[in-house]
């Protein structure tokens, strides 16, 4: 299965308070990331994957691979994959480190999609 989306700039803030956590999204200047992978199925509910995320409209980009197998709730229509970064391109020449991946898969084939990562460059 191959998988595109494409994420505008943003900040996130998390706020613990007296009743709880409250979490946001804002829409922030800047250009766009896109994202690209190939997703193969190796069980009724777990997967690998590769791809690429490039940013903005230059030659900055990385390439991951799963770490182990990703895991897709077909019946939620959730799931989630941990990433290790296999190598990048301008800024992320050199590139280590690991991303999550939380997301949601609707009826319809639209993907909601969350990455959060540690990079490491040198």
């Amino acid at each position: 299965m191959k998988v595109t989306t494409s994420a505008t700039s943003c900040s996130i803030r998390s706020v613990v308070g007296a009743d709880g956590i409250e979490g946001t999204f804002q829409p922030a200047e800047g250009g766009m990331a896109f994202f690209e992978s190939e997703a193969r199925m190796i069980g009724p509910d777990t997967f690998t994957e590769t791809g690429a995320i490039s940013f903005g409209e230059g030659d900055s980009a990385l390439k991951f691979s799963t770490i182990l197998q990703g895991h897709l709730d077909s019946k939620a229509g959730t799931g989630t994959v941990m990433w290790k970064i296999d190598g990048g391109e301008g800024q992320f020449v050199g590139a280590t480190g690991n991303i999550t991946s939380n997301f949601f898969l609707a009826a319809d084939g639209t993907v909601t999609d969350y990455h959060f990562g540690v990079i490491y460059t040198k």
